[in-house]
């Protein structure tokens, strides 16, 4: 059997060499099919890739205390949401003093200013940077980590000392050249000595962290008055399987600062970082069945155009198998020669449309700064489909050229 198989493979390569622009461009037909799926499949995988990446950092035991939940209305969709109260200091400062658990860490945020000049020497920024108030667990909670120099202890907190940590992009406009720990910046006037500087996280969606600066929470209420100002409480645990009963203690302690009555709904939000994980991966899970369809529509046009050209193969070589038919070849060995010449075409063509797509991908991940990772699943996928494609289209073919009469065959020009 495997001698049968090996020679009709031999037959089938002198074939494509004998009709090679053909076989060119029926290889490039099911390529542009399989380019296209790889290609959106990869785009999808890395931004799934780079969305997880973004919020998974906040980390998978922690959760945000906040004035709305994700999924509440906003004015003007049609319905007209509950006005919900902002998260005052006094609440925020209460509640991370009543949330006396030893394995949980409460942090309370304010942004003071989205658009504040920062001067060194005589230089300032531009674009303006993002001023935050926080304490000494923000910088964990968020999922943030300080690169050079060190974080906020409980001594500056309580002490209001003038110190603060910048975002990394600093280090490239403002301070370029020179040893940002120590240095004197001005915020809005007031001058903060550098005590640290951040690792630089993902801006593809966003996310400030890397041109904001960080100063105590205590002056940034002292100094950067806000109206309305809402806080934000951030909690982490030790363990994840401690999550579930901290959020239900966090919720019955908010509660209890509102005074709500037993009936009455939550006028806040509570957002899980493994919720918002677990939505992204739905959206995304939407986005490559799409995806997936859209090749598969491009396959199909592929899979055709194999097929008219493989019977139009049968038609030219009726003759060819005639003098093999008539030399003994069974159909079976007929249907074998010309399955086999399809599936080399339709596996040359996947080769080809597989490092076109991964290229493709690559290439717009890059420039719309995604995380891009091979997609190992997507390639096996793109090679069964393209099997798949080549059964279809060579099967009948095949058949075909091994029910011709011998007879017929042989008269045939």
């Amino acid at each position: 059997m495997w001698i049968v198989i090996r020679e009709n493979v031999k037959i089938a390569f002198e074939a494509i060499k004998g009709q090679l622009l053909r076989t060119i461009l029926t290889v490039l037909i099911i390529a542009i099919g399989i380019t296209a799926l790889v290609g959106i499949l990869s785009v999808i995988t890395a931004l799934r890739n780079t969305l997880e990446g973004n919020f998974s950092s906040m980390g998978a035991n922690t959760f945000v205390l906040m004035r709305y939940q994700y999924n509440q209305r906003a004015e003007g969709s049609g319905t007209k949401r509950k006005i919900n109260p902002t998260i005052t200091y006094n609440e925020a400062l209460a509640f991370k003093e009543q949330l006396a658990l030893p394995y949980a860490h409460t942090s309370l945020s304010l942004a003071v200013a989205s658009a504040a000049e920062i001067k060194y020497e005589n230089k300032k920024t531009d674009p303006l940077a993002r001023v935050i108030g926080i304490d000494e667990y923000y910088i964990s909670n968020s999922g943030l980590e300080v690169e050079e120099g060190r974080g906020f202890t409980n001594f500056d907190i309580e002490n209001n000392l003038m110190q603060c940590i910048i975002g990394p992009d600093f280090k490239n406009s403002l301070l370029k050249g020179v040893d940002p720990i120590g240095k004197v910046i001005s915020v809005r006037g007031y001058q903060f000595r550098i005590i640290g500087v951040m690792k630089s996280q993902s801006s593809s969606f966003g996310n400030y962290e890397n041109f904001q600066v960080l100063i105590p929470l205590p002056v940034a209420r002292n100094i950067f008055p806000v109206n309305n100002p809402n806080y934000e409480i951030k909690v982490s645990v030790d363990n994840k399987s401690q999550l579930e009963g901290t959020i239900n203690d966090a919720t019955l302690l908010m509660r209890s600062l509102r005074g709500l009555a037993p009936l009455q709904e939550n006028n806040f939000g509570i957002e899980r970082s493994d919720d918002l994980l677990q939505r992204i991966g739905q959206i995304t899970g939407v986005l490559t069945i799409a995806g997936f369809i859209i090749g598969l529509i491009t396959i199909l046009g592929s899979s055709i155009a194999l097929l008219n050209i493989m019977l139009v193969s049968v038609t030219e070589r009726t003759k060819e198998i005639g003098i093999r038919k008539a030399l003994g070849a069974k159909r079976k060995s007929i249907t074998l020669q010309f399955f086999i010449e399809t599936l080399i075409i339709a596996q040359l063509g996947a080769a080809t449309g597989i490092v076109l797509g991964i290229s493709l991908g690559y290439i717009i991940s890059k420039a719309i700064k995604f995380s891009f990772v091979i997609p190992w699943g997507v390639i096996f996928i793109a090679i069964f489909i393209a099997l798949v494609v080549s059964v279809i289209s060579g099967l009948y073919p095949a058949i075909k050229a091994s029910k011709l009469d011998p007879v017929e065959a042989l008269r045939y020009e």
